[in-house]
């Protein structure tokens, strides 16, 4: 079907504002791929089914809207003292000079710049066909915009126990930059990798991250978006899952007028786990979308979904899950579920939890719920002399530590909660 005059007009006059990164015979052909597709399905529209609750002109625009750029004075910048190699990206160009050498047992790391200059890579099999595979089916025009017009990235191939976590750091110098980022991550057979990632990357912020997670591996992901509020971003995680594979991935957001976060996973591979958690805090012109979506096609696999979304003062927090299961995945455990608190009564959550279930041997469940502070518990902590600002901080971050919870690792668990006690009580007043 031709797209709408006014959809097309829109596609193309972003498309001519873009120029591709250079790059070999397998980065040119991914290249190609992605911009025939983008042509064909066009920029997100508020007609869509899954851009009803946000709106994508902003995302869409050829230039960002300028963003301050915002300076923390009062804290140290999140996982700072974990003992990590640092990749940095300043206004989405990878920085050799603040970045840390990418040598570490275990890993081979490039960037796309560069390796894409190559005519035959490792990545040439996965940069843009995870992406591909994710766009049924539900259309993601923005990652298919990604795949074509990349200025950066990185690459990784995982093929031991990796030692400590990498972390990348997206720095924001610009009030007008507009990063587009593209990470390929394949973790071989029983190879594990934790990446933690941090910071508010640009004025406006274009993110794929492709996951392969071979048979036995596993993959650990902790993102942290950044204080910049009037910051917009866009970010991608697709992964596919081979045989008792594990993926998690935990998101803390606080702040950021615009933020849409989609995760695509596949679970491909009998008894693999895949777990997808995220907290959000936000007040006023805020706005928040996760939007989810878990593919199960082999037996006996498990995935978790767990979301919670503190919101006041007319911030808005949308949640968009989905759970398939395909003929022949029997014995699958799903779960999801998505909370929000509503510090008062001009703030609005809106939920969209779906199942579809095509075998017969399955435990799946969804929940979706939305209210205010429990008023007994907070009369409890109050008769206990408990100040009342702090009594509704305390029960705000009881609600958010089931998604807290999803981190294996206790040291980051309890900086995240550390961060998000900081951030309510900077704003109690």
């Amino acid at each position: 079907m031709a797209l709408p005059q006014a959809k097309l007009d829109e596609t193309e006059t972003r498309i001519a504002a873009l120029t591709p990164l250079a790059g070999g015979a397998w980065l040119s052909a991914a290249q190609a791929d992605a911009l025939a597709r983008l042509r064909v399905m066009g920029l997100p529209g508020r007609r869509d089914e899954y851009w009803r609750y946000t709106r994508p002109d902003r995302l869409n625009a050829v230039s960002p809207e300028p963003a301050v750029v915002f300076v923390a004075t009062d804290e140290t910048p999140i996982f700072g003292t974990i003992d990590a190699l640092k990749l940095v990206f300043v206004d989405g160009v990878f920085s050799p000079d603040l970045s840390d050498d990418a040598v570490l047992d275990g890993l081979e790391i490039e960037r796309l710049a560069e390796a894409g200059q190559k005519d035959i890579h490792w990545a040439k099999d996965l940069y843009g066909a995870l992406e591909t595979a994710g766009q049924t089916p539900v259309e993601r025009p923005l990652a298919t915009l990604n795949s074509a017009f990349a200025q950066d990235g990185i690459l990784i191939r995982v093929t031991g126990q990796v030692a400590k976590p990498v972390r990348l750091i997206y720095l924001h110098k610009s009030e007008c930059s507009d990063a587009i980022l593209h990470h390929v991550v394949r973790v071989e057979p029983g190879a594990a990798l934790t990446i933690l990632e941090n910071g508010p990357a640009a004025a406006r912020f274009n993110k794929v991250m492709e996951v392969q997670v071979a048979d036995g591996a596993s993959f650990h992901h902790i993102r942290a978006q950044g204080r910049d509020h009037e910051r917009q971003a866009a970010t991608h995680i697709f992964a596919r899952l081979g045989a008792e594979s594990l993926f998690k991935s935990f998101t803390m957001t606080a702040n950021g007028v615009l933020t849409r976060n989609e995760v695509v996973i596949e679970l491909t591979g009998d008894d693999a786990s895949a777990h997808v958690a995220g907290v959000a805090l936000g007040d006023g012109d805020f706005h928040h979308d996760d939007t989810v979506f878990i593919t199960h096609d082999a037996v006996n696999c498990e995935s978790r979904q767990v979301f919670k979304k503190v919101l006041r003062s007319g911030a808005t927090g949308v949640f968009q899950g989905k759970i398939l299961v395909k003929p022949g995945a029997q014995k699958t455990d799903g779960y999801q579920i998505s909370q929000s608190l509503l510090l008062d009564d001009d703030a609005q959550f809106l939920a969209k939890p779906e199942l579809e279930i095509y075998a017969d041997d399955v435990a799946c469940s969804h929940g979706s719920t939305s209210g205010a502070i429990d008023e007994t518990a907070l009369f409890y902590l109050r008769s206990r002399g408990v100040p009342v600002k702090e009594a509704t901080d305390m029960l705000t971050l009881a609600f958010l530590a089931e998604a807290i919870g999803e981190i294996d690792d206790q040291g980051i668990a309890d900086e995240i909660h550390t961060r998000l006690a900081a951030w309510l009580e900077r704003r109690r007043g």
